[in-house]
């Protein structure tokens, strides 16, 4: 059989799709708890999800959003990683701004290690690509789009992704600066 360069590629960035998936799913977790939830979009969900990306640009008045967008349409493949809500109960943490998990719990403040794990999570990713050599970038907006869809469970409060390319020049290379788009008082 014969394999071209484009379906050897498109097989390349599937398999280390998942096995980034594979690496953010066994990366350390605070107290040992997994609150992440994660998935691989291609085809007509990830052209739904750059849809989104550019859509919300336009509304916001979000450069960098339209700018991700088209770097990921020119991207076979997205891996997206969600942190679900959860408090670990930990006295005397405080790391959320809040006294303790019950007040974070009534006030809607974000835990703290579900933040750092997702983090640490998407780190044990990227470096599944880099080590493969398949380009990629990590993109707030897609994950605010894939959130705006609602693609994840309710838990989820923050989503990353990560699409990935195979190229003669990586899309995500150079990228055109976006000016700052308000300040912060």
């Amino acid at each position: 059989m014969k394999y071209t360069e484009e379906q050897i590629h498109l097989e390349a960035i599937e398999t280390v799709a998942k096995l980034m998936v594979a690496a953010g799913k066994t990366a350390p977790k605070g107290s040992g708890i997994d609150s992440m939830e994660a998935m691989i979009l291609d085809g007509a969900d990830k052209d739904a999800l750059a849809a989104e990306m550019r859509r919300l640009g336009t509304l916001n008045e979000q450069e960098f959003f339209i700018r991700d967008a088209g770097n990921l349409e020119a991207c076979p493949m997205i891996v997206l990683f969600g942190a679900q809500e959860t408090y670990r109960g930990i006295s005397h943490c405080g790391y959320c701004g809040t006294q303790n998990c019950g007040e974070a719990a009534k006030t809607g403040a974000h835990c703290a290690f579900s933040v750092g794990d997702l983090g640490i999570a998407i780190g044990s990713a990227v470096s599944v690509a880099a080590n493969h050599h398949i380009d990629n970038r990590i993109m707030y907006s897609a994950g605010k789009a894939a959130l705006s869809l609602g693609l994840f469970s309710d838990k989820v409060f923050m989503v990353y992704g990560i699409p990935l390319s195979v190229s003669a020049k990586s899309p995500f290379f150079d990228r055109k600066p976006s000016a700052p788009t308000a300040s912060v008082k």
